[in-house]
């Protein structure tokens, strides 16, 4: 039989952990880092970090010394006067080609709402011989002179597909005649002269205004021609008299003389003494009403002679 070996026992309690590590070998130690060296700045790297961080230092760095140094080398390069030379024959010879190009060109014109004579004025026109290329062509030049027509309100330019140059006009609709020293003018609703006639039996359908001034109070002499329309087939026109006022010229020589303020209320008037008495069938000459509550007469020579011997003849039978 063996013998009995007794173990050794070891201390229990808070050292015991302690004597177990001892008879455990030494582990390896890490080996440390070494510390960071810090290296302070110099005053010339702190100056110009500080200089740096100023925000027009900033944009001077990073968009004033590009431009400056782009602009000073096209201004070297173009202070030869054959490089500019070249650069502009260059640029004028890009520019042709782009204008001259198929889809730029212009061949037709084409007119809209236009009558034969206005017609024929826009052809005449037109400052480019067609086909041209629409940059030769000023439009809004082209456009001015259309609008200086007299028969002209509005115009439109229009380029379309196919180098059409689409003109589309819409001219001014003569309403009245005016009769001047220079002869027979047509007015539009506004005035404006539209064209110049020879005969009066051209335009038989339009009323007749005479006197100075007469083209500038048109809207007024169409409300009076409104408003006097039942007395129309005896009247001859209007005249405008002193730039103030209006006439109504009848058959025989006869006037209806109208006020400077409301003038379609006198001849509202006016055709109520027609309707009551029938005055527009009488012999008289002139027919006031200038004044409104007080409407004045004046009769015509035979028409005065005969109502004198009237009342002389009354006068004497009264005596006897």
């Amino acid at each position: 039989m063996r013998p009995l070996i007794a173990e050794p026992r070891y201390p229990q309690g808070p050292g015991a952990g302690g004597a177990k590590a001892a008879l455990k070998p030494a582990a390896a130690a890490k080996p440390q880092k070494p510390p960071r060296r810090t290296v302070a700045p110099t005053r010339l790297s702190f100056r110009l970090e500080r200089l740096w961080l100023t925000p027009v230092v900033r944009v001077v760095t990073r968009v004033g010394v590009p431009v400056f140094c782009v602009t000073l080398g096209l201004g070297l390069w173009l202070g030869d006067a054959d490089r500019r030379a070249d650069l502009m024959e260059w640029s004028q010879d890009l520019r042709t080609q782009i204008e001259n190009r198929p889809e730029f060109q212009l061949s037709t014109l084409a007119i809209e709402g236009a009558s034969p004579e206005v017609e024929g004025a826009v052809h005449a026109l037109l400052p480019v011989r067609l086909p041209a290329s629409r940059f030769a062509l000023d439009l809004d030049g082209y456009r001015a002179a259309i609008l200086r027509l007299d028969a002209v309100k509005t115009v439109a330019l229009v380029v379309q597909p196919g180098g059409t140059l689409s003109v589309r006009v819409t001219e001014r609709e003569p309403v009245i005649l005016w009769r001047t020293a220079l002869g027979l003018q047509m007015l539009d609703e506004s005035g404006h002269r539209t064209a110049s006639l020879t005969r009066r039996d051209a335009r038989p359908d339009l009323p007749l205004i005479a006197g100075e001034g007469a083209d500038k109070a048109v809207p007024e002499a169409l409300a009076i021609l409104a408003a006097a329309k039942p007395i129309l087939p005896r009247a001859r026109g209007l005249v405008r008299v002193g730039e103030r006022r209006w006439d109504i010229v009848l058959d025989k020589d006869r006037r209806i003389l109208l006020p400077e303020k409301d003038p379609v209320q006198a001849i509202d008037r006016a055709l109520a003494l027609n309707a009551a008495e029938d005055l527009l069938s009488r012999d008289f000459s002139r027919l006031d009403l200038r004044n409104a509550t007080r409407p004045t007469i004046r009769l015509s020579a035979p028409a005065l002679v005969a109502f004198q011997q009237a009342a002389a003849q009354t006068t004497a039978e009264a005596s006897r």
